[in-house]
């Protein structure tokens, strides 16, 4: 265990590494922090954390710089999570207060992520395999035409043009709609199925077709739906941090590209709580110079997708952790309002 001088040097260090990108001295570490002790004593000390893998020696400078261990050490034990500011709060709330559908929310809060944090930003949509029915309408567009829309808790709206195998009337279009949502509204997705299976039984047998055929394109909409979709932003971002990364940025880049990938990164978070992944921690190999930092966020205390930044091991994480968390709660009012 290190001596909480030590941490105090290592906190000192990351600080000043962050901020001003130049290997951190001791005789800078004394002149800027208010230490209690000689430069020798501070030397000794970041001897003893270079020995232990906190820091090392770039083999260009006489400065040290964090490890990922030093980094993995300050968010776990010294880095508390900065809280925003007032005027930054309100701005977030106003900013996402204006979206006017889930497309409008995610894309908003990938804007806003990338800003506050100047990193690569990237959203999950609400997971449809944890999403329920709020409400489905049947609209007639022609005798033998209609229109199914499918609304989700989480605010999405999937529409789909139905031909009907015969002409299909008001009444039993108003009393397929009444039936379908009393069997499904508030259900999870994956229980849908059986629950209308035996609908089309329970209709006039001129009026069967029609109903599986509804029935049909409902369950499909579940179906494709289901697959994960995430959006990014800020990726220009990584171009003011083109030293930070070994030789070239474009395995980030490709990385990036992939969003098998970073679902599985985002998917790493616990399921409300803050994941921080750093450097060697990201089992891909083209992340390995990077840091994530993700939430789950949802409504109702229950969480139905991620949201995260990804940067250079040389980030704000006090900052960035802040910003992250203040997002996500406020993306989570805005689906429980929906």
């Amino acid at each position: 265990m290190l001596s909480e001088r030590r941490l105090e040097v290592l906190r000192a260090i990351v600080q000043d590494y962050v901020g001003t990108e130049e290997p951190v001295g001791s005789k800078a570490l004394t002149e800027r922090h208010r230490l209690g002790v000689s430069p020798a004593t501070v030397r000794n000390d970041m001897a003893v954390l270079e020995e232990e893998g906190y820091i090392a020696q770039p083999h260009t400078s006489a400065g040290r710089i964090p490890t990922d261990k030093g980094y993995r050490l300050f968010v776990d034990k010294l880095a508390g999570v900065k809280p925003l500011s007032t005027p930054e709060r309100r701005a977030i709330q106003n900013f996402l207060d204006g979206a006017v559908d889930l497309d409008d929310v995610v894309g908003r809060t990938v804007r806003l992520l990338a800003q506050l944090t100047r990193q690569v930003a990237v959203v999950q949509y609400p997971s449809l395999t944890r999403s329920t029915v709020r409400h489905v309408e049947l609209l007639s567009l022609a005798p033998a035409r209609l229109m199914l829309v499918l609304i989700t808790d989480t605010g999405r709206v999937e529409q789909r043009l139905i031909d009907c195998p015969s002409p299909f009337g008001e009444t039993s279009l108003a009393d397929l709609r009444a039936r379908l949502n009393s069997r499904v509204v508030g259900r999870r997705f994956t229980d849908v199925p059986p629950l209308v299976q035996d609908l089309p039984e329970s209709f006039e047998a001129e009026d069967r077709g029609t109903v599986s055929t509804v029935l049909s394109t409902l369950l499909e909409t579940l179906v494709e739906e289901a697959e994960e979709r995430l959006m990014i932003g800020g990726t220009a971002n990584l171009t003011r941090f083109g030293h930070d990364f070994p030789l070239t940025i474009r395995p980030v880049l490709e990385a990036l590209e992939e969003q098998v990938v970073l679902l599985k990164l985002l998917g790493e978070a616990n399921e409300s709580g803050m994941a921080v992944r750093i450097g060697h921690e990201n089992a891909y190999e083209g992340l390995n110079s990077t840091s994530v930092v993700s939430v789950g966020y949802g409504s109702g205390g229950e969480t139905v997708a991620k949201l995260g930044v990804v940067g250079p091991t040389r980030m704000d994480y006090p900052g960035t952790m802040g910003a992250v968390r203040a997002v996500a709660r406020y993306v989570g009012q805005i689906l429980a309002e929906s």
